[in-house]
């Protein structure tokens, strides 16, 4: 980066991110933008209704319909008797009414004679209680009769529908979590993953630092999996808790390839396979698959939190979109939200109705960050069982569409209109390449931060979001990236609490700045090896050169707490994390700590390295009035501008479209220029309103 000059950087970083916006998109038209659909389960309904929902689902604008996903019992009601005449019924009407099929494993919900018979099958609790049959997500993933059931069911199911020219795509499972399986199933295959990473005892012992309390291992048949419900959480060994997790994300990723691969061998090329993830996802590691074509995520934005403002418990908290449709597009480079709620939820702490509007804003948000197609979860409200007050598109009485089936079909017919409006080719304006932002996020890093969090005030998932939103205020592209990344493509890359490192990783990050990049490091980043070890040598040893200084100690306030930065004449309040820095002569003192016992010492520091800049932010603040004021330094000595966007206001760039949306409880009026034309919307941006414009 460093031989060119600004405008030529921002050039190539336009190439870059347009480029990269078309991988993963074969299945996905660029000129439709995005593809809508919606679950429906003809399994709960009575047959002589089918037509009628096809036709209704038809009509409301939707373009695939989900099915299957827990319908095992139906498509094998008894063991090796496979029975698909009634589903074939159901994709024969989608066919009909001109509607794409999505189908679905149904490995997530087994039949009862599953459990009956071989409950070997079912995982166990961290009290070696074995599950029932009665819900979804309870079937023992590396158990091998397990295994066995779900080849014949997805090799039949394959065998039927893989030469469909109307069936688009396939779902794996659903919401695959990961789940904790103490089973004899997974204490052996618990076993059989340690020795193929440690090798030897000595080594695992070594590793989880067994020489503690006297864990010592002989051999590799006396581990079990550590359980914090028989030793206790506190006493715990976390480096076996991470293995544990890493192992938990290696048996779901491979049990997902599993089911890939059996799809792949007799599906045609043409139909895509994908899973949909949770939002919030802390065990399941999308990354760590190799045989989807693209991850999807579920989204509930709304189960009964305040948010912002007097009207946020009706909108929604805006952070779960905002994330995950950035992060899991690091699978197959596209995503989408695969299911997403209608209305008011039957889970949340309280369920409220939604502000009108709020539904097709969220929809709104999923299309702006690039989402490929967008899923209801539900077609009609159930009238029965655990899901009864879960809303749908449909009402109970199976007619009458709901708020949210309304704005469904508003949004739908709507991304028809923007599709007369594509233009293709269309590359990122200058001005937004210039603060072309990534950040640097694992799920390894998260589980030892949630481990040892070390003050209840650290908010472990939402600590890097708070990074994305900044980003977002700025009016910056913003990515969430994996370690082997190419940082050349971004102005700024942000790590925040990236505690487990080695040194390749931060020679990585030292040769990014060098070259012209602007590195923004927080606390808690590098403080201990990929095992989980601190180092033996200073605290945050490996990168104290980069951020030329030196942390010194760490300190935590009470909830009560008030403690004080000074920086610029401008004071911050902050009682979450701090470290204490000793800066490098070469080293620029950016803020420092102005009460406390160690009033003056260095909070944030600014090192030049080669071309670029290095940033360490040594502070964790809640209102992130500090971060933020520090990090628009950087992006405005980058040579990008900055917006201004307050908070609950995210806007995007996509495809030659603007798209804001208001999840805040206030109007907000968008400032534009005067080659802005409005296409959806209104120039004042009311409480869960969208506005689409281009220039």
């Amino acid at each position: 980066m460093n031989k060119y000059t600004v405008p030529v950087i921002i050039a190539i970083l336009i190439s870059v991110l347009t480029a990269t916006a078309q991988v993963g998109n074969r299945f996905f038209p660029e000129k439709d933008l995005i593809t809508t659909g919606i679950y429906y389960y003809p399994e709960h309904w009575n047959e002589s209704q089918w037509e009628r929902d096809i036709k209704k689902i038809a009509g409301m604008g939707y373009e695939f319909v989900h099915l299957a996903e827990f319908a095992w019992f139906k498509m094998e009601p008894q063991e090796g008797k496979f029975e698909f005449d009634w589903l074939d019924k159901v994709v024969g009407l989608c066919a009909k009414y001109n509607l794409k099929v999505l189908m679905c494993t149904p490995s997530a919900a087994t039949p009862v004679w599953m459990r009956t018979n071989y409950p070997e099958t079912f995982v166990m609790d961290g009290h070696y209680i074995r599950s029932e049959h009665g819900t979804r997500g309870l079937g023992s993933i590396v158990n091998p009769v397990y295994r066995r059931f779900v080849e014949k069911i997805v090799t039949e199911m394959a065998r039927h529908y893989g030469h469909n020219e109307n069936v688009i795509g396939w779902q794996l499972d659903n919401e695959p979590d990961a789940k904790p399986d103490y089973s004899p199933s997974s204490q052996e295959a618990f076993r059989q993953w340690l020795k193929k990473k440690y090798q030897t005892i000595e080594a695992l012992n070594a590793a989880w630092g067994t020489a503690f309390w006297s864990q010592w291992y002989s051999d590799f048949d006396q581990i079990i999996i550590p359980n914090t419900s028989l030793v206790g959480w506190w006493g715990n060994n976390p480096h076996a808790l991470l293995d544990f997790k890493r192992y938990s994300a290696d048996a779901q990723a491979e049990f997902l390839d599993f089911e890939a691969a059996i799809l792949r061998s007799h599906i045609l090329k043409e139909q895509f396979v994908t899973t949909n993830y949770t939002a919030v996802s802390t065990g399941a590691d999308p990354r760590r698959t190799n045989k989807l074509d693209f991850a999807t995520y579920t989204a509930y934005p709304n189960g009964g939190s305040d948010n912002i403002g007097e009207q946020g418990f009706r909108l929604g908290n805006g952070k779960v979109i905002l994330f995950a449709a950035e992060y899991y597009k690091t699978t197959g480079g596209v995503s989408g939200v695969m299911e997403i709620q209608p209305g008011p939820v039957n889970w949340g702490s309280y369920n409220p109705l939604l502000l009108p509007g709020t539904v097709r804003m969220w929809l709104y948000h999923t299309f702006a960050a690039g989402g490929k197609l967008a899923s209801s979860y539900r077609f009609r409200q159930i009238n029965y069982s655990a899901e009864q007050y879960h809303a749908g598109v449909i009402q109970p009485d199976g007619i009458t569409p709901s708020e949210g089936g309304e704005e469904y079909m508003q949004f739908t017919k709507e991304i028809k209109e923007l599709r007369k409006k594509y233009k293709p080719g269309v590359t990122m304006p200058a001005k937004l390449a210039a603060r072309s932002t990534a950040i640097l996020w694992n799920l390894e890093n998260y589980w030892t931060l949630d481990r040892q969090k070390q003050t209840w005030q650290w908010d472990t998932w939402n600590y890097p979001v708070k990074f994305l939103e900044i980003a977002k205020s700025f009016g910056a592209p913003a990515d969430v990236i994996p370690e082997t990344a190419d940082l050349s493509k971004y102005r700024v890359v942000i790590i925040p609490a990236y505690e487990m490192a080695d040194s390749a990783l931060v020679k990585k990050w030292s040769e990014y700045a060098a070259n012209g990049g602007h590195l923004i490091i927080t606390c808690r980043t590098a403080t201990k090896d990929r095992m989980g070890h601190f180092w033996e040598a200073e605290w945050a040893a490996p990168i104290s050169g980069l951020i030329g200084a030196h942390v010194k100690a760490t300190d935590m306030l009470s909830n009560n707490g008030k403690g004080d930065i000074l920086m610029r004449s401008a004071h911050y309040r902050w009682n979450n994390w701090a470290d204490l820095l000793a800066p490098d002569k070469s080293t620029e003192a950016l803020a420092v700590f102005d009460n406390q016992f160690y009033k003056g010492k260095t909070a944030v520091v600014k090192h030049k390295v080669g071309k670029g800049t290095v940033t360490y932010i040594g502070v964790d603040t809640d209102d992130a009035k500090l971060e933020q004021d520090v990090l628009r330094d950087i992006y405005t000595g980058a040579g990008a501008t900055t917006e201004n966007y307050p908070p609950g206001i995210y806007v995007y760039w996509r495809d030659g479209f603007y798209v804001a949306v208001n999840y805040s409880s206030d109007n907000y009026t968008m400032n534009m220029p005067g080659t802005a034309s409005i296409i959806i919307g209104e120039k004042i941006l009311q409480p869960g309103g969208v506005l689409v414009w281009n220039e």
